[in-house]
């Protein structure tokens, strides 16, 4: 320990400044993160920066305060609770304005947070020989300049402002991520969002000194938004924030050393590179990692291709190469999205050869349904005979059940596509002891009758009654209905849409 001792007292006596830089830099740039990891979920970034310009206008009224006041000059808890008022007098008349006016809130921001900046700007200028206040070092920092009082007021607002985030934690973290939740609960949320606001302020407020009101914003949303590129729990997410504007201080000013550059500057350009660097290399959110993720998929629409080319090559074992002729896309990807649909358990692969499973086989046989109505529903638009079967096989990816029943109740369910090959049938509804409208019957079907309603009130028909349907009258598009004791009833959509059954086994 003594030689850790002597250590400090030799770099102290060799670089004064050092280590008041340095412990400044490190208090603010980790309670930075850790507020910062707020501000992103909340998606309040850009009101971060208005608070951080409305802070000219409380510093100086602060210092006008006490100045006019008491003759007291630069007096930092007076300039700090200017600034705090300043924040929260900003975020209160963007709310306002907000709710009573149609102007967006993101304007309102733009609105207010150069107003009260210009304001500030104005109060500097009528006062300017009351006012003493460094411009320069203001926007941009004085990090080697930090006095002692300083440093207690950093490390003040730091405490403070951690201890709100540790004892209020849960809260802020359902606030955070569902406010309609936590106001259901019992949660202040608007209490909240003033005390997250006045914790934005001090952290301004301490940051300004290291580098500056207008990059310390970067101090804020750049680690945090670091961070929400590696992590998914807010825990953790704080101190990985936390852990990214630290090194990134410690770069950032390690570089200013070393090319003699301002220190606020040369740190956020470091914590800009993390995140550049991170946004590339994140295992799960990062650039190349959607890179591969993209490169990996196999796009639906082939997967589909290779199920409607196994089902409808001859015979039931289809050879690879003949997929591989028949489908569009790189070789690479046909033989991904096969054994993707091996894993599906929806092709079984021997070698060469390629068969269905049965679960794969009605699988194609609902995009096939989905191929020939569409076909069907385009003919009846009139799309030319030539056009059909391309479109219809860019729409035949629009196949979710609801989509395809619309379809095939819309053309009174057809039994045959434009092309004179049969639809297949709708085997999803048409499973024994399911209700389903005699409408989607096919000839053979047979069921017992549950409900009839107005439209089919007029026939020789009863709840109870044991159906069957006989073929279809294509041409005139009539139901063959065949009564229990061998009468015919010829049927129009209708009417038999207006019978429902349960059908037999």
């Amino acid at each position: 320990m003594s030689n850790l001792y002597e250590w400090f007292v030799e770099l102290h006596r060799q670089n004064p400044h050092l280590l008041k830089a340095l412990l400044a830099g490190t208090l603010v740039s980790c309670v930075c993160g850790v507020i910062g990891c707020f501000i992103i979920l909340r998606r309040t970034a850009f009101l971060a920066d208005a608070i951080a310009h409305s802070m000219l206008a409380g510093v100086v009224c602060g210092y006008l305060f006490m100045k006019l006041l008491f003759n007291v000059a630069a007096s930092a808890p007076a300039m700090l609770i200017g600034s705090l008022l300043a924040g929260v007098v900003t975020v209160a008349m963007v709310g306002f304005v907000s709710r009573f006016s149609r102007i967006k809130e993101d304007t309102v921001i733009g609105i207010m947070y150069t107003g009260v900046f210009a304001f500030g700007g104005v109060l500097l200028s009528l006062f300017s020989r009351h006012v003493h206040i460094d411009l320069v070092h203001f926007l941009t920092g004085q990090l080697l300049a930090v006095q002692e009082s300083d440093l207690w007021m950093m490390a003040f607002v730091s405490a403070g402002v951690l201890a709100v985030v540790l004892l209020f934690f849960r809260q802020l973290q359902l606030v955070s991520f569902d406010p309609v939740m936590a106001a259901s609960i019992g949660i202040p949320v608007l209490l909240l969002d003033y005390v997250l606001t006045t914790c934005t302020s001090l952290v301004v407020v301490a940051g300004v000194n290291v580098v500056g009101v207008i990059l310390v914003v970067g101090l804020l949303i750049i680690p945090a938004g670091t961070a929400y590129l590696l992590c998914d729990r807010l825990g953790r997410m704080l101190w990985v924030s936390a852990l990214f504007g630290f090194t990134s201080f410690l770069a950032g000013y390690l570089l200013s050393e070393r090319i003699n550059v301002a220190p606020g500057s040369a740190v956020v350009v470091a914590s800009a590179f993390q995140f550049l660097v991170v946004f590339c290399v994140a295992p799960r959110y990062g650039l190349f990692a959607d890179w591969l993720r993209r490169r990996r998929a196999v796009p639906q629409q082939l997967v589909e291709d290779v199920l409607g080319c196994v089902l409808r090559a001859p015979g039931t074992r289809v050879a690879v190469s003949t997929i591989e002729t028949h489908v569009k896309g790189s070789v690479d990807r046909i033989h991904r999205a096969l054994r993707s649909l091996e894993r599906q358990e929806l092709l079984q692969i021997d070698g060469n050869d390629v068969t269905f499973t049965d679960e794969g086989r009605r699988e194609a046989r609902r995009l096939l349904r989905a191929h020939r109505l569409w076909e069907s529903y385009l003919e009846h638009l009139g799309t030319p005979p030539e056009q059909l079967h391309d479109r219809a096989h860019q729409l035949e990816h629009v196949h979710d059940e609801a989509a395809v029943d619309y379809l095939d109740d819309k053309l009174g369910h057809p039994t045959h596509d434009p092309h004179g090959k049969p639809i297949p049938e709708d085997f999803v509804h048409l499973v024994s002891g399911e209700k389903v409208t005699a409408a989607l019957l096919r000839a053979g079907h047979s069921g017992v009758i549950t409900h009839l309603d107005n439209a089919a009130g007029q026939l020789p028909l009863q709840l109870g009654m044991n159906v069957k349907m006989g073929p279809r009258d294509t041409a005139a598009n009539l139901w063959q209905v065949i009564l229990p004791n061998g009468e015919s009833l010829s049927l129009d959509h209708d009417v038999v849409d207006a019978i429902t059954v349960r059908l037999d086994a």
